[in-house]
């Protein structure tokens, strides 16, 4: 079998596919994720903290080296505290809207088991039932 031929069943496969539209999916919903992070909740706490943008929380361990000019000929060496929380809070976020995704679709599941099933329909009855059933109707015409 062709190398190209191999890489097509494998493409065309349930599972690849799947795996595909999940990870589309979770891009997206990534990005919803973190707009509401940046967009949402982040300004009000940056002003219960007096404007403090966490990204901008940083601990520095050497100053920008600067020229006679001003231009900057090395950059300062920071840890960036600030990114991390910020990272952190959205991890936290993302962990918080997936797990409420999920109880909402268990809760949905869970409803959809609970519903009584139709009640199945009466078997048909079998070619002796149908046979004696026309004998007896023919008996009582008889006997009228």
């Amino acid at each position: 079998m062709g190398f190209v031929q191999e890489f097509k069943e494998f493409a065309m496969k349930g599972n690849v596919i799947d795996l595909a539209v999940g990870v589309i999916i979770g891009g997206a919903f990534g990005k919803i994720t973190n707009s509401v992070v940046a967009d949402v909740f982040m300004p009000p706490l940056g002003l219960l903290t007096g404007g403090v943008n966490f990204t901008d929380i940083k601990i520095p361990l050497k100053a920008a080296v600067t020229d006679a000019a001003g231009k900057v000929t090395a950059q300062a060496v920071t840890i960036n505290i600030g990114t991390f929380l910020q990272t952190v809070f959205d991890f936290t976020l993302m962990a918080l809207a997936v797990f409420v995704m999920i109880k909402l679709l268990n809760n949905l599941k869970k409803k959809e088991e609970a519903k009584p099933a139709a009640p199945a329909a009466p078997p048909e009855p079998s070619k002796e039932e149908i046979l004696l059933t026309e004998i007896r109707d023919a008996l009582r015409a008889s006997l009228k």
